[in-house]
């Protein structure tokens, strides 16, 4: 794994990442999937964050990205935390599992540090992310919004970039509104891109 690098996405990348997450995710939540169709969207939100939105490139060609969106905790005192939520951060297929996907991530990570932002709350698979430094986003009193107690809140995940910047906080994570999109919205938008089988998987959650 090497002679990558990562640079901030421009306009002239939105259709190629586009088509590079629908690849990285095409039938693995669900049959088809919709997060080329999110990132389409999230790009124009007002709590989108330009300067963590990244390419990652190998050869001239795109082959991962990232994005990072703030949103906040519903702290139980009363009080509203800044913090971060992360993705979708996609790797083309054929290079998965070998790196990459960590390598941009902890990329990522450390500029969103250097901003000043002090926690990265998102869903996500814990056995891939605890390499970044994540934990599961109870340990620090954070609770998933919508998600009934006692219910399986394993993919909700959490790390801070500044120490203690969670301490002494409870609360509920609210999830940025940007990320809820309307399926027809999604069949339409997929419309534009090459014809692909959905299929249903096992594995999938949706």
């Amino acid at each position: 794994m090497n002679n990558y690098t990562i640079r901030l996405e421009e306009k002239k990348d939105y259709g190629a990442v586009e088509n590079l997450v629908r690849e990285a995710f095409w039938n693995v939540y669900r049959p088809g999937c919709s997060e080329h169709y999110v990132i389409h969207m999230l790009r124009d939100d007002s709590a989108f964050v330009p300067e963590l939105d990244f390419v990652m490139e190998q050869d001239g060609k795109l082959i991962g990205q990232n994005m990072f969106m703030k949103t906040i905790i519903e702290a139980d005192d009363g009080r509203t935390i800044d913090v971060l939520t992360m993705g979708p951060i996609g790797i083309i297929p054929d290079l998965k599992r070998k790196g990459y996907g960590k390598a941009l991530l902890d990329y990522s990570l450390k500029k969103a540090t250097k901003m000043g932002f002090g926690a990265v709350l998102f869903e996500g698979n814990i056995d891939f992310y605890s390499k970044c430094g994540f934990s599961f986003a109870r340990e620090f009193g954070i609770r998933y919004h919508d998600l009934p107690e006692g219910e399986d809140d394993s993919f909700f995940l959490c790390k801070e970039l500044i120490p203690e910047y969670l301490d002494g906080i409870t609360g509920v994570y609210q999830t940025p509104k940007g990320y809820y999109v309307k399926e027809e919205d999604v069949e339409e938008f997929d419309k534009g891109f090459p014809t692909k089988e959905k299929l249903k998987l096992p594995g999938q959650i949706f």
